[in-house]
């Protein structure tokens, strides 16, 4: 799971130029477990590479855009925005 993590990160770092890497990271993460989490509740769950597959649409959709999100709606995996970061933009 942990190289498909940092390729998703590194997809998402190609298209958005705005954020650091942990927060590209904390995106990916979030993403990537929300949509676990949404299908196991459902039963559905197909494993690691439907997860891939999914996050690897949502940030060629929309990751352009994760840097405008208003994050005081996004909480705990906001707070790791914070933490720790390299302040370095890619």
């Amino acid at each position: 799971m942990n190289t498909h993590i940092q390729q998703l990160t590194e997809l998402l770092l190609a298209g958005n130029k705005n954020l650091t890497y942990t927060q590209a990271r904390v995106w990916v993460e979030w993403i990537w477990e929300d949509f676990e989490a949404t299908y196991a509740k459902a039963g559905q769950y197909h494993g690691e590479l439907m997860s891939k597959k999914f996050v690897k649409q949502f940030i060629q959709q929309y990751g352009r855009f994760l840097h405008e999100t208003n994050l005081t709606i996004v909480k705990p995996p906001a707070d790791r925005f914070t933490e720790e970061d390299d302040h370095l933009i890619h």
